[in-house]
């Protein structure tokens, strides 16, 4: 598993070289970048960054346009922003935008690095969450069209008669389908199953819609 890594945009040498020592102390890798632009044409760094921390105003690209685009390209990473120009309207559209936290310069070096061992840890549990999910949906994939039609009836609550009879099948086919959709998605009860299928937000709908 990669290192959760930290990255640093600012326009001011001075100000980027300080920041990353100090996020350093936390044990964390720490890379630094001059311009948003150069953030985004680091795919790597993008894909193992848990966290940016980002100045506001910087020429070109802006901090808030930066997230706004990295929002478009789908990395939803928790972004600080900090700047010595955080007037009303530009913390609440970046607020807005999804931003984990806005700190004014100058700030208190402890917050920030609070603020940023927070920000890690919310995107480690992101990551975490995102892929249970794709675990689960890739089981859920793994069905024959049959057996998703079986499992759509079990989460339904309805009995193998009810499923045999709305499908033309046998009940034993039934049982047959049953126990395989409950072997491919390694669950033990009906319970399980439904708790499962619904914290990936699977329906019978989203099924037919496929």
């Amino acid at each position: 598993m990669d290192d959760p890594l930290v990255c640093v945009v600012d326009d001011d040498d001075a100000v980027r070289l300080s920041m990353s020592l100090l996020i350093e102390t936390l044990g964390l890798p720490v890379q630094s970048f001059a311009s948003a632009l150069d953030v985004l044409a680091d795919e790597e760094a993008l894909r193992q960054a848990h966290c940016l921390v980002l100045d506001v105003r910087m020429p070109g690209l802006s901090g808030v346009g930066l997230q706004e685009r990295l929002s478009r390209l789908g990395h939803p990473l928790p972004i600080i922003f900090v700047s010595a120009h955080g007037d009303v309207p530009m913390v609440a559209r970046a607020m807005r935008e999804g931003a984990f936290d806005f700190l004014q310069k100058p700030f208190n070096e402890q917050v920030l690095l609070d603020r940023v061992q927070e920000a890690v840890q919310f995107a480690a549990a992101q990551r975490a969450a995102r892929g249970w999910l794709a675990e689960i949906q890739a089981r859920i994939d793994s069905l024959t069209a049959r057996e998703s039609d079986v499992m759509a009836g079990m989460v339904a609550g309805r009995l193998n008669k009810q499923i045999a009879e709305g499908l033309g099948i046998s009940i034993k086919t039934v049982e047959q389908h049953r126990a395989r959709v409950m072997e491919k998605l390694q669950v033990d009860s009906l319970a399980e199953l439904v708790r499962l299928v619904v914290g990936v937000g699977w329906s019978a709908e989203s099924k037919n819609g496929q």
